[in-house]
């Protein structure tokens, strides 16, 4: 459990330093893949794209949302404690309806009709491939007439860049690393930890567009 819970604080350091609720005055770095991420979201918005936007972290979602009201770009936003689905989306299906649906991973994966959006973005990607593509299948569904980007946020030469490479090859490994079943996690072998920590600290954000 103690590994697990360095790999999660080793994600939250990519998807954005604050995460880590570092002691009062302490030196927070800013983050490449929130800058990454605004300027994507900018440019889509501006070009008339309607996108879903999915977070694992609640408090990352609550960055993201940061973002979006800098950037004045409306949205609606689907997490675990909301209790109105069906309005939001009902609202983000409209025509007029709001550009952006930040959505969490697990209360969005399933269950959605999202046809309006033609933009995908998976700030963090859950990198189990299965559950990755349910979430992207929110736009892919019956009534889309339109092509869909998906773009999947990484930092590059970090602990993300080594689940996504450990995670074609070793899937399990890469669930347990996330939280998905905690009960796998004890299958990690020390030569998986040392594969998956020797990574350099300083990285840069990327995207790769599907």
């Amino acid at each position: 459990m103690t590994i697990l819970a360095a790999l999660t604080r080793l994600r939250q350091v990519c998807t954005a330093p604050r995460l880590l609720h570092l002691p009062e005055g302490s030196a927070v770095p800013p983050s490449a893949k929130l800058e990454a991420f605004r300027e994507l979201i900018a440019d889509s918005i501006g070009s008339g794209r309607k996108a879903l936007v999915f977070s694992q972290f609640v408090q990352m979602q609550k960055l993201i949302a940061a973002v979006l009201d800098e950037l004045e770009i409306e949205y609606v936003w689907l997490h675990g404690g909301t209790t109105n689905r069906e309005e939001l989306v009902n609202r983000f299906q409209q025509k007029s309806g709001p550009p952006v649906f930040l959505i969490s991973l697990r209360a969005g994966g399933a269950g959605l009709t999202l046809t309006e959006a033609d933009t995908v973005i998976h700030y963090d990607p859950w990198w189990n491939p299965a559950v990755e593509d349910q979430a992207t299948d929110r736009a892919h569904r019956i009534g889309q007439d339109k092509p869909v980007m998906v773009y999947r946020l990484v930092v590059e030469h970090t602990v993300e860049q080594k689940m996504v490479e450990l995670g074609a090859e070793k899937r399990k490994i890469a669930e347990s690393a996330l939280g998905r079943d905690a009960t796998i996690g004890k299958k990690l072998t020390m030569e998986d930890v040392d594969e998956l920590l020797a990574t350099p600290v300083s990285g840069s954000a990327a995207w790769d567009e599907v």
